[in-house]
């Protein structure tokens, strides 16, 4: 999904450099939507080039030693774009949290490190939800449908908030 989101941006941002692209999709908390880092965004943004669906418009020397590669997005890009968008558009899989892989196996684990993950989720989770709500809150580049799926982000997390203190509760309360 890595690529989706370069193409996107650079449809939207023609002419940005990867450090710039990199830091649109960590401060539009894209992260929410697909796990990347920096390495998997520049050897999917290096693929993309060796695919020819972008290309370097301009090299600028920033210092001695760096240098910044704008790109734009290629006639062949465009339609890798549309295959995209109708791939992970059409697809309705679930997105799970990791956390519920341990829940399979809590009889196997101890009791009180359960609780410490619990309270790391909750934790985790508010922080998630304070995120989103400043995006939401202050930042108004968002078109209409993406705000609308931070929307969506939130009420999940604040579901899951409650489902990890309804956990947290139950198992403080067994004897």
């Amino acid at each position: 999904m890595i690529p989706l989101l370069i193409l996107g941006l650079l449809k939207q941002n023609p002419g940005s450099y990867g450090y710039e692209l990199l830091a649109l999709m960590e401060g539009r908390h894209y992260k929410y939507i697909v796990n990347f880092t920096k390495g998997s965004f520049y050897y999917n943004l290096r693929q993309l080039e060796e695919k020819h669906y972008i290309e370097k418009v301009e090299v600028v020397q920033v210092d001695s030693i760096r240098e910044t590669h704008n790109y734009i997005i290629t006639e062949l890009g465009n339609k890798e774009f549309e295959k995209l968008m109708y791939k992970y558009g059409s697809k309705t899989e679930y997105i799970n949290l990791s956390f519920y892989a341990t829940m399979l196996f809590t009889n196997e684990y101890k009791r009180e490190e359960l609780i410490k993950l619990i309270e790391i989720q909750i934790a985790q989770t508010k922080k998630k939800i304070f995120l989103l709500e400043q995006s939401l809150e202050y930042d108004k580049i968002h078109p209409p449908f993406f705000k609308k799926m931070l929307e969506n982000s939130r009420s999940h997390h604040l579901v899951n908030v409650e489902w990890f203190e309804e956990l947290l509760n139950d198992m403080r309360n067994e004897n």
